[in-house]
């Protein structure tokens, strides 16, 4: 069950985080991994263990947000077959409300997190509706609940949500599912530099204070983003699409 022989898979962001792990776990799955990242160093090391463990992955140097960029990379890969799935996951935060959030930050976040995701998707779906195959968007809590400080972050993760449902609804005749995940806190790197930025000295206990944010009482780990990820893109999931999924330790239901 849950496997991905012979399937071609974009992932965007795939060098670090929870790209990496989907990347990891797609591959130990059978798929044909090609990750796009801006990070070479990262993306390098990730195609590095990949390969050493016996998997297949390609690392393509990508900013999603150039749109000629990514259709001349997908392009490319489709050169060498059937794409079936793509990962919308390459994105970035920030922390202010509307009033404290600078017009560049606001388009930045614009260009990468929602701009980047309508750029893969108009570039992959043409391929995608040949033979059919899936899509998983990242978007996040922020999208469902309200959380302090992440003006411009909560509004681009809403739009993920909305580009989810309406590829969902568009491409239901080509066999082309669509489903987002929402993840709440997932113990990444970016999480480590983030402390270590903005509470030098205090990181031990700030990351326990966003941990119990969770009713679980911890963050999330990366793999286990992957793992959600892998069911929703096998075919053990064809009934499933225009779905958003909450992957987040009873935050948005338990935490009253």
């Amino acid at each position: 069950m849950f496997r991905l022989d012979n399937k071609t898979a974009i992932i965007t962001g795939g060098g670090s985080g929870i790209g990496k792990a989907i990347a990891t776990v797609f591959a130990k799955q059978g798929a044909m991994v090609n990750i796009f990242d801006m990070d070479e160093a990262g993306a390098a090391n990730a195609v590095n263990e990949i390969t050493e463990n016996g998997g297949k992955a390609k690392f393509y140097k990508c900013d999603v947000s150039n749109q000629a960029g990514v259709q001349q990379i997908v392009d490319s890969i489709a050169a060498g077959g059937p794409i079936d799935i793509l990962i919308n996951n390459a994105g970035i935060a920030h922390i202010g409300n509307a009033e404290t959030t600078a017009e560049t930050d606001f388009d930045r976040l614009i260009n990468v997190n929602v701009k980047g995701v309508y750029n893969c998707l108009h570039s992959v779906i043409p391929h995608l509706k040949q033979n059919g195959g899936s899509i998983v968007n990242m978007a996040s809590i922020a999208s469902l609940v309200g959380i302090p400080d992440r003006f411009a972050y909560s509004m681009t993760k809403g739009a993920v949500v909305g580009m989810t449902l309406s590829v969902a609804k568009d491409y239901l005749k080509y066999n082309i599912r669509c489903n987002c995940i929402s993840p709440a806190r997932v113990h990444t790197p970016f999480v480590d530099g983030f402390l270590s930025k903005n509470y030098p000295g205090k990181e031990e206990e700030m990351f326990e204070k966003l941990s119990k944010t969770q009713p679980i009482g911890r963050m999330g780990r990366p793999e286990e983003i992957g793992y959600l990820a892998l069911y929703l893109c096998s075919d053990e999931a064809s009934f499933i699409t225009g779905c958003d999924y909450p992957i987040d330790g009873g935050f948005v239901k338990l935490n009253n």
